[in-house]
């Protein structure tokens, strides 16, 4: 099922919705995928829904703004993490639950921060694909995604022009048929501050990629977060998604609570 959400500042926003007997007494999930993927491309196609379905769970999972079907303005000011963690706590209002478990993924765990360190209705968090740059640099590790070589390999006007060291981005921007300005204009407005990392009090799973340079050290994000576990898993930033423990360290974590 599919439905949309217009948010505070007037854009339409894209999400969908799973469940196959649902138990209802069980909170539902929200899933927040990451830069210049979309909901079902994260989580749809590595398992995650069907996983978490299989398990009686309600799921929802949203196209955040400059992503997939949701729109997409190319304006940098419509754009940040932030903003993304208020289009969130609009969605866990449509579902009409009292409590929700929300995941995360690279940007979307970054979202699933900031929305659970002010929203009390998050009763269980993961976040997948960051490390120590989200308490060392305050959200994806810049240091190795440098926001100024990533916005100019989204726009340059050949995918040759891009520079070397971030070009894979525009790759995959153009492999997954993104609309590379309003990308552009995310990575210019991306999370810069220190994340509330010591707002989260709820029990959290850090899972990254064994070999993840957007995710290294994860041991630091879990020590900054009071409780928080560590999983680790073969692959990088983009095949730890497609692994077959991802889906199910997922679904095993979120089905304790």
């Amino acid at each position: 099922m599919t439905d949309e959400l217009r948010t505070h500042d007037g854009l339409t926003l894209r999400y969908w919705s799973w469940s196959r007997d649902p138990d209802t007494s069980l909170p539902p999930v929200v899933l927040l995928h990451g830069f210049a993927a979309h909901a079902r491309l994260n989580w749809e196609g590595p398992g995650v829904v069907e996983a978490l379905v299989a398990r009686g769970r309600r799921v929802y999972a949203l196209d955040a703004r400059g992503h997939g079907e949701s729109d997409r303005p190319h304006d940098d000011t419509r754009y940040g993490e932030s903003l993304m963690a208020r289009d969130v706590r609009l969605l866990i209002d449509r579902t009409g639950a009292e409590r929700v478990h929300l995941v995360g993924y690279s940007m979307g765990a970054v979202v699933a921060v900031l929305a659970t360190a002010v929203d009390e209705r998050v009763s269980r968090l993961v976040v997948g694909g960051i490390g120590a740059g989200a308490v060392e640099v305050g959200g994806l590790d810049t240091r190795v995604m440098p926001p100024e070589l990533v916005s100019a390999a989204l726009t340059a006007e050949d995918a040759a022009d891009a520079p070397e060291r971030t070009r894979a981005f525009r790759v995959l921007a153009d492999t997954a048929g993104c609309d590379r300005l309003a990308l552009a204009a995310q990575i210019r407005s991306v999370h810069r501050d220190a994340l509330p990392l010591d707002r989260i009090t709820v029990p959290t799973l850090v899972l990254t990629g064994e070999s993840d340079p957007l995710a290294t050290r994860p041991q630091v994000l879990a020590s900054a977060i009071a409780g928080a576990e560590l999983t680790t898993l073969p692959g990088d930033h983009l095949t730890a998604v497609r692994d077959p423990g991802f889906a199910g360290a997922i679904a095993e974590f979120l089905s304790r609570g």
